[in-house]
């Protein structure tokens, strides 16, 4: 009688939902890689991607590439914000008691977006993707398809900006593009639609480059936040037999901007230790007179993702999931920096 009740207890315990973690698991999605799987799933952040991996030891293709024949644990729900009663809001808002908010700018698939924590609360951040509208950048020519600099630049730069904004940043997008928003192809298309903040963009170079600047300062005027710093972002183009590590140029004689430039080099290399042990973080920290650098106000970094041209550089910006990376990477740099600053 005694095994009886016991066991009849049991059943009654798994009936009510006694606690215990049920593994969901899905298949990847055709292009799909582990960020944008997560983000499909409502599992955003460096924290689901980490747990990700470790669910899915051994699962993975080439560079950590999801198979499609493969179905994937995806990790539980961790304590983040709830993504329900979506509002409409601008990039730049600085209100953080909702829980979701929106930026048309990113695009249908990314447009809303969860405020995770105030890590960032009371900083400005100006973020410039390379070239755009009637100058297209460095040019690279990968299965057939032509591949320009401004357009994965500023895929880049939009999702460095969704995760600044989901720490309670301000973050002012300087070049937009109300067409393109964040892409997860391999082959981004190409287009002389982006604007400065709605203004066209000028063919001259230098005209083109002072706009960008003068804009920039005009808001750092208006601002009263006391830790402001802006970032130009770029593909460099050089022979293909030439691999590159990202590196940095800083403003001259600007110890913010060296700062700057040495926490995002420090956060790289962590990153690369972590993700590749042993490859080793070649990425440079060095000074240079570019005329973006010279004539920004706030403290201001110039950045070279990769060697456009160069066929390993390539699945650095090639990838979605690649690309979020370098944007993670660079938040967190942005993150390491603000902390110091204070």
């Amino acid at each position: 009688m005694y095994r009886l009740i016991l066991f009849i207890s049991v059943i009654l315990l798994q009936s009510v939902g006694f606690p215990a973690y049920s593994r969901e698991q899905d298949f990847p999605r055709k292009g799909e890689g582990i960020y944008a799987f997560l983000r499909r799933h409502n599992r955003e952040g460096e924290a689901y991607y980490a747990e990700f991996m470790r669910l899915n030891k051994g699962m993975l293709g080439e560079d950590k590439t999801l198979r499609k024949d493969v179905k994937y644990t995806i990790p539980p729900e961790m304590n983040t914000p709830a993504t329900k009663d979506r509002e409409r809001v601008s990039a730049g808002n600085r209100s953080i008691n909702r829980k979701v908010m929106r930026e048309p700018l990113f695009g249908k698939d990314y447009e809303y977006y969860n405020i995770l924590d105030n890590s960032l609360a009371g900083a400005d951040f100006y973020l410039v993707s390379g070239h755009g509208g009637p100058d297209c950048g460095a040019i690279a020519n990968v299965d057939r398809h032509q591949l320009h600099e401004d357009e994965y630049a500023y895929d880049i730069i939009l999702r460095l900006a969704r995760n600044l904004l989901q720490h309670g940043a301000t973050v002012h997008i300087i070049i937009q593009d109300r067409k393109d928003g964040i892409r997860d192809g391999l082959y981004l298309n190409n287009s002389k639609t982006e604007t400065c903040m709605g203004k066209e963009i000028p063919l001259n170079q230098k005209k083109r480059l002072k706009q960008r600047t003068d804009r920039i300062n005009k808001l750092r005027v208006r601002s009263r936040s006391h830790y402001q710093r802006a970032i130009f972002v770029h593909l460099d183009s050089r022979s293909h037999k030439q691999q590159l590590d990202v590196f940095f140029y800083y403003q001259n004689g600007v110890r913010a901007s060296l700062n700057l430039a040495e926490n995002m080099r420090k956060t790289f290399s962590a990153k690369y230790e972590e993700h590749q042990p042993g490859r080793g973080f070649s990425g440079t920290v060095t000074t240079r007179s570019l005329a973006v650098l010279n004539n920004t106000v706030p403290a201001s970094i110039f950045v070279e993702l990769a060697n456009m041209q160069n066929i390993n550089d390539q699945k650095r910006y090639i990838r979605a999931d690649n690309r979020q990376a370098l944007a993670n990477w660079l938040a967190l740099g942005f993150m390491r920096d603000y902390k110091d600053s204070k």
